[in-house]
């Protein structure tokens, strides 16, 4: 099986690339994609912080950027792992999470975190079919 690294064209790749973090956004391995872990990143390059649904949603956004530059989609989402600085979160990030899932939502996983060295809240890695 070959490892294919996407590369596609929005905000949150090129962020990535302009910071020199060493990850690869998306990888393609076979039938599956494997996104790495993305935190809310405004199309301006910053990281929000604030109220958690809004960090979420962007989140949810840029996931659905990154799995359509690689083909794929939301829907085609099989694992979430959710990384959160706080466990009281978890109805707010379920009631925009279930907006972005509404039918047969993915497998998940809710971590609890301590922090990251930039001001936000909430971090989300996926698997989807390609």
């Amino acid at each position: 099986m070959d490892k294919e690294v996407i590369r596609g064209d929005n905000h949150v790749t090129r962020i990535v690339e302009r910071l020199g973090a060493p990850i690869s956004p998306v990888v393609r391995a076979g039938e599956l994609l494997f996104v790495s872990g993305t935190p809310p990143i405004a199309e301006d390059g910053s990281f929000v912080a604030g109220d958690i649904r809004d960090q979420t949603a962007l989140v949810l956004d840029n996931l659905r950027l990154l799995l359509e530059s690689a083909g794929s989609s939301l829907d085609k989402v099989v694992k979430c792992t959710l990384f959160c600085t706080n466990a009281a979160y978890w109805n707010a990030v379920n009631e925009v999470y279930a907006t972005y899932f509404p039918k047969d939502p993915p497998a998940r996983t809710f971590c609890t975190v301590g922090s990251w060295p930039q001001a936000f809240d909430i971090e989300i890695e996926c698997v989807a079919i390609a």
